[in-house]
Protein backbone atom coordinates (compact mmCIF):
# COMPACT_ATOMS: atom_id res chain seq x y z
CA UNK A 1 0.00 0.00 0.00
CA UNK A 2 1.71 3.45 -0.88
CA UNK A 3 2.14 5.82 1.56
CA UNK A 4 -0.55 8.09 0.72
CA UNK A 5 -3.30 5.68 1.46
CA UNK A 6 -2.35 5.31 4.71
CA UNK A 7 -3.17 9.01 5.35
CA UNK A 8 -6.32 9.33 3.05
CA UNK A 9 -9.50 7.45 3.84
CA UNK A 10 -11.95 6.33 1.06
CA UNK A 11 -13.30 9.54 -0.29
CA UNK A 12 -9.59 10.41 -0.70
CA UNK A 13 -9.88 12.88 2.57
CA UNK A 14 -7.34 13.21 5.33
CA UNK A 15 -7.49 10.50 7.48
CA UNK A 16 -8.52 12.31 10.97
CA UNK A 17 -5.55 10.70 12.85
CA UNK A 18 -3.18 11.46 10.06
CA UNK A 19 -4.29 15.53 10.44
CA UNK A 20 -3.74 15.37 13.71
CA UNK A 21 -0.73 13.66 13.58
CA UNK A 22 0.43 15.86 10.84
CA UNK A 23 -0.26 18.77 13.03
CA UNK A 24 1.81 17.86 15.93
CA UNK A 25 4.38 17.25 13.65
CA UNK A 26 4.35 20.76 12.24
CA UNK A 27 3.46 22.21 15.46
CA UNK A 28 6.48 20.75 17.07
CA UNK A 29 9.49 21.37 14.13
CA UNK A 30 8.63 25.26 14.20
CA UNK A 31 9.33 25.16 17.77
CA UNK A 32 12.64 23.34 17.37
CA UNK A 33 13.45 25.39 14.18
CA UNK A 34 12.95 28.62 16.00
CA UNK A 35 15.00 27.52 19.04
CA UNK A 36 18.01 25.75 16.88
CA UNK A 37 19.83 26.12 13.55
CA UNK A 38 17.40 23.55 11.33
CA UNK A 39 20.68 21.61 10.25
CA UNK A 40 21.01 21.11 14.20
CA UNK A 41 17.08 19.94 14.03
CA UNK A 42 17.20 15.53 13.13
CA UNK A 43 14.26 14.24 11.98
CA UNK A 44 14.72 11.84 15.39
CA UNK A 45 14.32 15.12 17.55
CA UNK A 46 10.62 16.20 15.57
CA UNK A 47 10.15 12.58 16.10
CA UNK A 48 10.56 12.73 19.69
CA UNK A 49 9.30 16.19 20.55
CA UNK A 50 5.79 15.71 18.35
CA UNK A 51 5.60 12.33 20.69
CA UNK A 52 4.31 10.29 17.36
CA UNK A 53 7.39 7.24 16.08
CA UNK A 54 10.09 7.90 13.32
CA UNK A 55 7.69 6.15 10.95
CA UNK A 56 4.97 8.24 11.23
CA UNK A 57 6.83 10.58 10.51
CA UNK A 58 9.03 9.31 7.57
CA UNK A 59 5.87 8.29 6.02
CA UNK A 60 4.53 11.73 5.68
CA UNK A 61 7.64 14.04 5.67
CA UNK A 62 10.94 12.40 3.89
CA UNK A 63 13.56 15.10 5.54
CA UNK A 64 13.14 17.69 7.68
CA UNK A 65 13.46 20.44 4.46
CA UNK A 66 9.99 19.00 3.50
CA UNK A 67 8.97 19.35 6.88
CA UNK A 68 10.14 23.19 6.53
CA UNK A 69 8.55 23.75 2.95
CA UNK A 70 5.52 22.61 4.55
CA UNK A 71 5.60 25.06 7.73
CA UNK A 72 6.48 28.05 5.26
CA UNK A 73 3.74 27.04 2.53
CA UNK A 74 0.96 29.05 4.05
CA UNK A 75 2.83 31.70 5.00
CA UNK A 76 4.22 31.41 1.24
CA UNK A 77 0.49 31.46 -0.46
CA UNK A 78 -0.63 34.00 1.23
CA UNK A 79 2.56 36.18 0.18
CA UNK A 80 1.55 34.90 -3.68
CA UNK A 81 -1.90 35.82 -3.10
CA UNK A 82 -0.93 39.90 -2.43
CA UNK A 83 1.47 39.49 -5.17
CA UNK A 84 -1.22 38.39 -8.11
CA UNK A 85 -4.36 40.44 -6.64
CA UNK A 86 -3.12 42.52 -3.70
CA UNK A 87 -3.40 46.40 -4.53
CA UNK A 88 -0.19 48.49 -5.57
CA UNK A 89 2.14 48.47 -5.20
CA UNK A 90 2.69 44.85 -4.10
CA UNK A 91 0.30 43.91 -6.05
CA UNK A 92 -0.59 44.58 -10.10
CA UNK A 93 -0.88 48.43 -10.78
CA UNK A 94 2.15 49.97 -10.17
CA UNK A 95 5.61 51.17 -11.83
CA UNK A 96 7.92 47.73 -12.30
CA UNK A 97 10.51 49.45 -9.60
CA UNK A 98 7.83 49.94 -7.00
CA UNK A 99 7.16 46.64 -6.86
CA UNK A 100 9.81 45.23 -6.45
CA UNK A 101 11.17 47.33 -3.86
CA UNK A 102 7.48 46.37 -2.01
CA UNK A 103 8.20 42.79 -2.85
CA UNK A 104 11.74 43.42 -1.41
CA UNK A 105 9.70 44.82 2.00
CA UNK A 106 7.52 41.61 1.84
CA UNK A 107 9.98 39.36 1.69
CA UNK A 108 12.42 40.65 4.64
CA UNK A 109 9.18 40.88 6.87
CA UNK A 110 8.39 37.19 5.89
CA UNK A 111 12.61 36.69 6.73
CA UNK A 112 12.03 38.54 10.05
CA UNK A 113 9.17 36.14 10.95
CA UNK A 114 10.50 32.81 9.52
CA UNK A 115 14.14 33.24 8.54
CA UNK A 116 14.78 29.92 10.62
CA UNK A 117 12.30 27.98 8.55
CA UNK A 118 13.36 29.34 5.13
CA UNK A 119 16.88 28.31 5.85
CA UNK A 120 15.80 24.68 6.70
CA UNK A 121 14.06 24.59 3.14
CA UNK A 122 16.99 26.20 1.41
CA UNK A 123 19.29 23.34 0.63
CA UNK A 124 21.87 23.72 -1.84
CA UNK A 125 20.47 23.67 -5.32
CA UNK A 126 16.99 22.28 -4.52
CA UNK A 127 16.63 26.23 -3.69
CA UNK A 128 16.22 26.96 -7.26
CA UNK A 129 13.72 24.91 -7.88
CA UNK A 130 11.29 24.71 -4.74
CA UNK A 131 7.63 26.33 -6.54
CA UNK A 132 7.98 29.62 -4.09
CA UNK A 133 11.63 30.47 -5.87
CA UNK A 134 10.07 29.85 -9.18
CA UNK A 135 7.45 32.07 -8.84
CA UNK A 136 9.75 34.75 -7.51
CA UNK A 137 11.58 34.23 -9.92
CA UNK A 138 8.79 34.90 -12.53
CA UNK A 139 7.60 37.52 -10.75
CA UNK A 140 10.87 39.74 -10.35
CA UNK A 141 11.43 38.72 -14.30
CA UNK A 142 8.27 39.77 -15.50
CA UNK A 143 9.16 42.99 -13.70
CA UNK A 144 12.38 43.35 -15.29
CA UNK A 145 11.15 42.77 -18.42
CA UNK A 146 8.30 45.19 -17.73
CA UNK A 147 11.07 48.01 -17.14
CA UNK A 148 13.32 46.97 -20.30
CA UNK A 149 15.73 45.88 -18.54
CA UNK A 150 18.61 44.19 -20.83
CA UNK A 151 19.18 41.08 -19.61
CA UNK A 152 15.52 39.71 -17.76
CA UNK A 153 16.69 36.58 -17.41
CA UNK A 154 19.83 37.18 -15.67
CA UNK A 155 18.48 39.74 -14.01
CA UNK A 156 16.03 37.98 -12.11
CA UNK A 157 18.28 35.69 -10.43
CA UNK A 158 21.04 38.90 -8.95
CA UNK A 159 17.78 40.97 -8.10
CA UNK A 160 16.71 37.78 -5.58
CA UNK A 161 20.30 36.42 -4.52
CA UNK A 162 19.52 39.47 -1.36
CA UNK A 163 16.60 37.45 -0.10
CA UNK A 164 18.58 34.21 0.59
CA UNK A 165 17.93 33.40 4.87
CA UNK A 166 21.49 32.95 4.98
CA UNK A 167 22.19 36.83 4.01
CA UNK A 168 19.52 38.20 6.20
CA UNK A 169 20.78 36.21 9.25
CA UNK A 170 24.24 37.46 8.52
CA UNK A 171 22.97 40.79 8.00
CA UNK A 172 20.72 40.97 10.84
CA UNK A 173 22.77 38.40 13.30
CA UNK A 174 26.62 39.29 12.97
CA UNK A 175 26.50 42.95 11.14
CA UNK A 176 23.93 43.72 13.32
CA UNK A 177 21.66 45.76 10.41
CA UNK A 178 17.68 46.12 11.18
CA UNK A 179 15.19 44.57 8.49
CA UNK A 180 14.28 48.42 8.18
CA UNK A 181 17.35 49.65 6.81
CA UNK A 182 18.09 46.16 4.61
CA UNK A 183 14.34 46.97 3.37
CA UNK A 184 15.66 50.43 2.40
CA UNK A 185 19.05 49.74 0.86
CA UNK A 186 16.92 46.73 -1.48
CA UNK A 187 13.91 49.36 -2.46
CA UNK A 188 17.05 51.66 -3.63
CA UNK A 189 18.59 48.82 -5.15
CA UNK A 190 14.94 48.53 -6.97
CA UNK A 191 14.86 51.94 -8.06
CA UNK A 192 18.34 51.39 -9.66
CA UNK A 193 17.38 47.94 -11.31
CA UNK A 194 14.57 48.88 -12.40
CA UNK A 195 14.67 52.12 -13.46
Amino acid sequence: MPPEDLLADNSGRERSDAARNRAKILKAAERLFAAHPAADVTMEDIAKAAGVGRATLYRRYPDRSAIAVALLDEHERELQERLLTGPPPLGPGAPPAERLAAFYAAMIELLTRHAHLVLGTEVGHSRFTSGPYRLWRTHVRLLAEQADAKDPDALADILLAPLTADVFLHQTGELGLSAERITAVLAEQARRALA
